[in-house]
């Protein structure tokens, strides 16, 4: 087995809110129906991986989707706070709609007026992810289960990407998830926006 670790960053499953459409930021919604359906089977096809450590957001949505991995697992969610999603300030529970009526030019380049900086949310996520890989052992897999807006901009530090450049990631969708090996030195985007297992890679890209 590789001794280079590996991070998946599963996003939370579907909210009532994400089906209508809303900023959801750091308002504490929690799964409806589908996303506790999505969460479940997401935690039975990610259980065969054999994640060392568990880590989540507090926020009961992604609370709850890592709850169904831990029950596949045996493994034990632990939180951490800097995993939560963007602060949203006055946005949060606004249609996508609304926000471009109200704040076209703002919205169109997400630059919430009264919210988080994506710098400050990238060096949470970033110092998050490394709380989590101190206590994954070497070659070991850490699961992150977060939120769509924190991940993308996690991953992209992760890569070395500038905040700036983190659109260059496709989002998200409720309950799939992306992958991140190091190798070299380097993380390296292995899976994005994934919700089933890949066929293994018999070769290497450098063979």
């Amino acid at each position: 087995m590789s001794d280079t670790p590996r991070v998946l960053f599963l996003r939370h499953g579907r909210t009532a809110w994400n089906a209508e459409n809303r900023f959801q930021g750091q308002t504490d919604i929690e799964l409806d129906p589908v996303g506790h359906a999505q969460a479940r089977r997401a935690g039975d096809l990610l259980a065969p991986l054999g994640p060392d450590v568990i880590v989540a957001s507090d926020l009961r949505r992604a609370a709850d989707t890592a709850g169904y991995l831990s029950r596949a697992t045996g493994v034990r969610v632990e939180f951490d706070k800097g995993l939560r999603e963007r602060f949203g300030g006055s946005w949060e529970g606004r249609t996508g709609v609304e926000l471009a009526a109200r704040w076209p030019s703002e919205h169109a380049r997400m630059d919430i007026p009264d919210g988080e900086p994506i710098s400050e949310v990238g060096d949470r996520m970033r110092a998050a992810v490394d709380r989590g890989l101190a206590r994954t052992p070497a070659g070991g897999l850490l699961a992150v289960v977060s939120h769509g807006a924190a991940l993308r901009v996690g991953i992209a530090r992760m890569l070395g990407v500038p905040d700036e450049q983190r659109e260059i990631l496709g989002p998200l969708s409720n309950c799939s998830w992306s992958v991140l090996q190091e190798r070299r030195g380097q993380w390296r985007l292995m899976e994005h926006n994934a919700a089933s297992l890949p066929e293994p890679v018999v070769l290497s890209d450098d063979a």
